[in-house]
């Protein structure tokens, strides 16, 4: 009987076993690929996101730059002295998107602030560990020694000129300048005052700073040569912002809405900081110094004060209106994609002249409309979605032709603010 049971066992067992045995090399094999490739995609990742933060993350040369500028007396400015030789200026986390513009979150003077610094394209890239300025690169060389104040007020007038427009409003800009030129309050104005005010004229954001109300942009606190300190970093109405660059751009459209309505403010907030900016669209077309143009939309760029008051994290994408015809101007196409100016001011191609049109295809109102779509019908009292939803598509279809925008812009947008207004106002939110 045993030995039947031993039998059985065997005719059973064995030749699973065999088969089980001459399997293994080949399983071994396949887990051993697969660690290994899990090793090398990871450790790719690794190098991909640290070769990416280095190149965009140099605040280091800038400060050299500036600071060696500044012992030269090449340049000025009120901050200088804290930055270069108290070193009271504390650079924190990294936020730049590209390499040319670096911007980190610090502080200075017990307030949070964010840094600004240009880096120009004749600084070594690879000069990172031990970051020197080359001596061949010409920074600050305008105005030249010689330039009477009075050279120098005709001077800032023809390059206002030529950057917004020819525009009544611009002598008083200018007088705005050559009083901010003035970092020691002495009443003069120094050569390396005038070359540090020059060189941040020449940063566009900086310029929009000087244009734009305070009230929608972050306040100008303090500068060095062409490094600029502006109030801390505003909350993101986006929080896919907080992601590395890499990374936001692999998030699906789905989980961008997702992460708003999870970790975004409640909707009567999120109905003040659209009243700004809806505000700030007003501005725009209506402002002293011309009318500007949105040329990145995103909810990237949209933030807000712990009171929820609208700030624009970002006015890089911002441009005058007199820079985007001059790029259109005479400018060849086949499609319209080659008449785009930043990421989406895109005019329409002449396909029988074959060159760009004027008037963009759509205005800065219908861009942020569509923003205000996925920011706003999310989590909307269901009395006012409908309505708000109707509003919004509205504005979405709106023209950038100019024969449209005045009147009929002006009527949307005094439509949805009044609509908003109506929902939170006479409430802790307004």
């Amino acid at each position: 009987m045993r030995r039947l049971r031993r039998l059985a066992h065997l005719v059973l067992f064995c030749p699973f076993s065999k088969g089980l045995q001459g399997r293994l090399p080949g399983l071994r094999v396949k887990y051993v690929f697969l660690v290994w490739l899990g090793i090398f995609v990871g450790s790719w990742m690794v190098y991909v996101h640290y070769s990416s933060y280095a190149e965009l993350c140099r605040g280091r040369v800038c400060q050299v730059v500036i600071c060696d500028q500044y012992r030269k007396g090449i340049i000025s400015g009120s901050i200088c002295q804290d930055l270069c030789n108290l070193h009271k200026v504390e650079w924190r986390t990294c936020l730049s998107s590209v390499p040319g513009q670096q911007v980190y979150s610090g502080l200075w003077q017990g307030k949070e602030v964010t840094i600004k610094c240009g880096i120009e394209e004749g600084l070594d890239p690879k000069a990172r560990s031990d970051p020197a300025p080359r001596q061949e690169l010409v920074l600050f060389d305008k105005p030249t020694r010689g330039t009477s104040i009075k050279e120098f007020r005709e001077m800032t007038l023809s390059f206002l000129k030529a950057t917004l427009g020819d525009l009544p409003s611009l002598p008083a800009l200018v007088g705005q300048v050559l009083l901010m030129a003035d970092f020691n309050k002495d009443s003069r104005v120094s050569l390396a005052e005038a070359k540090s005010v020059w060189a941040l004229l020449q940063r566009n954001e900086f310029l929009l700073l000087l244009s734009l109300q305070e009230e929608h942009a972050s306040r100008l606190l303090g500068s060095c040569g062409d490094l600029y300190v502006t109030e801390g970093v505003p909350h993101g109405s986006w929080h896919g912002a907080a992601l590395p660059p890499l990374l936001r751009t692999l998030l699906p459209p789905a989980l961008h809405s997702a992460l708003q309505r999870w970790l975004g403010p409640a909707w009567p907030w999120r109905a003040k900081v659209a009243i700004g900016l809806l505000e700030f669209v007003e501005e725009l077309f209506h402002g002293a110094y011309g009318t500007f143009y949105m040329c990145e939309t995103t909810l990237a760029n949209v933030g807000y004060t712990a009171q929820y008051d609208f700030r624009m994290a970002d006015l890089q994408q911002v441009a005058p209106e007199a820079a985007v015809r001059r790029f259109l101007q005479g400018r060849r196409c086949e499609h319209s994609r080659d008449c785009t100016y930043g990421r989406d001011c895109r005019a329409p191609c002449d396909k029988l002249m074959r060159q760009c049109k004027d008037d963009l295809i759509q205005p800065n109102l219908a861009k942020v409309c569509e923003l205000l779509r996925d920011y706003l019908l999310p989590g909307a009292p269901a009395d006012l979605r409908q309505e708000l939803g109707k509003q919004l598509r509205t504005c979405t279809t709106l023209s950038g032709l100019a024969s449209q925008v005045e009147a009929h812009h002006s009527l949307v947008l005094s439509h949805l603010k009044t609509l908003l207004w109506k929902e939170i106002s006479n409430t802790k939110y307004s």
